[in-house]
Parts: C-alpha cells; structure tokens; sequence
C-alpha cells in the first residue's frame, strides 16, 4: 500500500465513510481498509469516528470508565473497545438495563403451555412447551400423582 493510499483511506475515514465504499473508491480490498483502520486507530462506526475525530473536547470519558461501577479501564490499542473492568460488572449492569437489549421482534414465538395451557412468548426458541421451569417440573414429575397421561407434542401421533 502507497503512501497516497494510505493518506487518502485516512481522509476518507474522517469523513465518517465506510470501509465498503473506501474499499471501491480506492480499489483496496474491505478487509484490508479495515485492518489498515484498526492499526491506526480509526476502527469503530465510521459516524462515530467522524464525530469524534471532529468535536475532541466532546468527549466526556465514558470510554475510560466501566459502566457499572467506574473503575478505569486500561483500553487496548487493537480489538473491540472496553465498556466493563470484568465480567461480574457486564453482568450486573445488563440485569440493571434489560431495555438495552436489542431483540428482533421476529425472534419472539407465541406458545401453549402443555401443563397449565396458558399462552406465553418464548425469544429465540420456537419449539418451548412450558412457560416456566415450575410448570415442566410439575408436568414431567408429578404426572402420576395427579393422574395425567403424558405429553403428547403436535409432531406426535396417536398410534
């Protein structure tokens, strides 16, 4: 890679530009416009790059700080970015901010519980049959004592 590559993948960077339409204004493969970003410095959301390559007072050190409890963090000049010092803070600050979870509205599943027959919504997991670990418990366990037949699925049949 030259030079004048080099200089104008940077300017392009600044710009807020991607590493696609770098990649096909400079004729240099994507991943290695991204590498080249990453050992330089300006790897990220390229939005984010460009805002903060261009308002540095802005920045107001949430990057340096843990979420959760606001110890330093000691970043990495390579790979992704520290948020949390460990992973006992990253877990209880995700338990404090569910709503910060981005889930696909096409990932929910409506469902039937086989015990209690109450309808329930499952994420990620098309094929539960109980709405909660109660409820497969007393289904799987307690059969006998309250004289039910067994859980027969949808793809089951009858013989």
């Amino acid at each position: 890679m030259t030079d004048e590559q080099k200089n104008k993948i940077k300017e392009l960077r600044m710009k807020g530009i991607g590493y696609r339409n770098i990649s096909s204004e400079t004729g240099i493969p994507r991943d290695t416009v991204r590498s080249f970003c990453r050992r330089n410095g300006l790897d990220g959301y390229a939005s984010a790059i460009h805002a903060e390559k261009s308002e540095p007072a802005q920045k107001n050190g949430k990057e340096e700080q843990c979420r959760y409890c606001g110890k330093k963090l000691e970043q990495s000049p390579t790979g992704r970015k520290k948020k949390f010092c460990n992973e006992d803070c990253r877990r209880k600050w995700w338990k404090l901010h569910p709503e910060k979870i981005n889930r696909k509205q096409d990932a929910f599943y409506k469902g039937t519980c086989a015990y209690c027959r109450r309808e329930f919504f499952s994420y990620g997991n098309k094929g539960r049959r109980y709405c909660s670990h109660a409820c497969y418990i007393h289904d799987r366990f307690w059969r006998e004592e309250e004289g039910r037949e067994a859980y027969t699925g949808p793809n089951t049949q009858a013989g």
